[in-house]
């Protein structure tokens, strides 16, 4: 008796903490910044550095499945939500190999999933940071799978160093020539950091193709898909325009912001122009987000301020940019997404999302305690949307 009892007890408490971890609410009808957020079976989504698909009027959260540290046990997990706030969890999207000659094989790195639909082949196509396992972050690539379904399984197709052999369009013919000299330069002293604006780590890494680091993918009005890496040793953006089947590279691509060191990108598009939000190079301590705009993606990108306003603005409010989800481009409402990182027990790291609006040219988003869709029209409104 004594233990029914307890089981009784058990289940009371089981509802009741599942009613207060995301705010003291059990209708799930709104967010919650900074809170656990439990999936449809009450466990906290595990899918971090994520990304959404969009897809017959179903949203997918894609992200990496988190254990004790920063290393693939499991692999890509995904969820699936009508409302972008009750998600349930569908299971392992890309799952890790057990072959410890796979590149994918568990203990290796797997970071910011972003999953695109393909119209013509009629694949889901995913793109992630892949580090090679007991090489730290010296791999540095990126890699591709594809489903016919976009909850998986994803079948692994290879790795890249992107735009091998390729120079980027915005270099110089005089960029080109190689000064084996500079490649004993002291790592920042003024000489060194005006021959990595000068190209040196492309003209290094021409022959292996470019480094790719924290990434995302972007698929333009007319389905044209890009990838944006941090590289050049996370000094410099590439942006590269993916073949028309989304799993290769063009070699048309481009470098932004040589020098400025930014990572963690997320793109998107308000009317006409492109605008992409990044962080600064601070490790698992969060920093300043930067923004930037461009008439085309190929640039120029144009430096904007800190998207991020009010308090704690100037650490992103303790998180970093992982994905900007459009709700209504007509109406400039998007949400952005980001990681609140927890180096000492990754698991709980927790979700930064907040709407966003682009004002006089301007990214700009401001702490919410808690907020729902319905509020989205308001805040747009209320900031005055281009």
């Amino acid at each position: 008796m004594f233990t029914n009892y307890i089981k009784v007890f058990q289940l009371i408490a089981a509802v009741i903490l599942s009613a207060s971890v995301y705010g003291q609410k059990n209708d799930h009808s709104s967010f919650f910044p900074g809170k656990l957020w439990p999936d449809n079976d009450g466990n906290h989504i595990n899918a971090h550095g994520g990304g959404i698909l969009y897809h017959n009027e179903t949203y997918y959260w894609y992200g990496e499945h988190k254990g004790a540290n920063s290393l693939a046990e499991v692999g890509v997990r995904v969820y699936k939500s009508k409302d972008l706030i009750n998600w349930s969890n569908e299971g392992v999207a890309l799952e890790v190999s057990t072959d410890p000659n796979s590149e994918i094989t568990i203990g290796s790195v797997i970071e910011r999933p972003k999953v695109i639909f393909n119209k013509k082949t009629k694949l889901f196509v995913m793109w992630f940071h892949l580090e090679l396992k007991g090489q730290g972050y010296a791999a540095a690539r990126t890699a591709v799978a594809t489903s016919q379904s976009p909850t998986g399984p994803f079948k692994y197709i290879q790795s890249f160093r992107p735009n091998q052999k390729s120079w980027p369009q915005n270099f110089e013919l005089s960029q080109t020539q190689e000064n084996i000299e500079e490649q004993h330069l002291e790592w920042w002293t003024a000489e060194w950091h005006q021959a990595l604006v000068d190209g040196l780590y492309v003209r290094r890494d021409f022959k292996k193709g470019q480094m790719s680091r924290d990434m995302t993918v972007f698929v333009d009005d007319d389905d044209t898909a890009y990838h944006i890496s941090s590289s050049e040793e996370n000094q410099t953006l590439h942006i590269s325009k993916l073949t028309d089947d989304y799993l290769g590279f063009s070699k048309e691509w481009v470098r932004v912001q040589p020098g400025g060191q930014n990572e963690a990108p997320a793109v998107f598009k308000h009317k006409e122009t492109y605008y992409m939000i990044t962080s600064g190079l601070t490790g698992w301590k969060p920093n300043k987000a930067r923004s930037f705009k461009a008439k085309s993606m190929f640039g120029p990108w144009e430096k904007l301020a800190n998207p991020a306003k009010g308090k704690n603005a100037d650490v992103t409010f303790f998180s970093q940019s992982t994905y900007v989800l459009p709700i209504n481009r007509a109406e400039g409402i998007y949400i952005f997404m980001g990681d609140r990182w927890n180096p000492k027990k990754h698991s709980d790291g927790r979700y930064i999302w907040l709407p966003l609006v682009v004002k006089q040219g301007q990214p700009a988003m401001e702490w919410q305690d808690e907020w729902s869709l319905d509020q989205l029209k308001y805040i747009s409104d209320n900031h005055k949307a281009d």
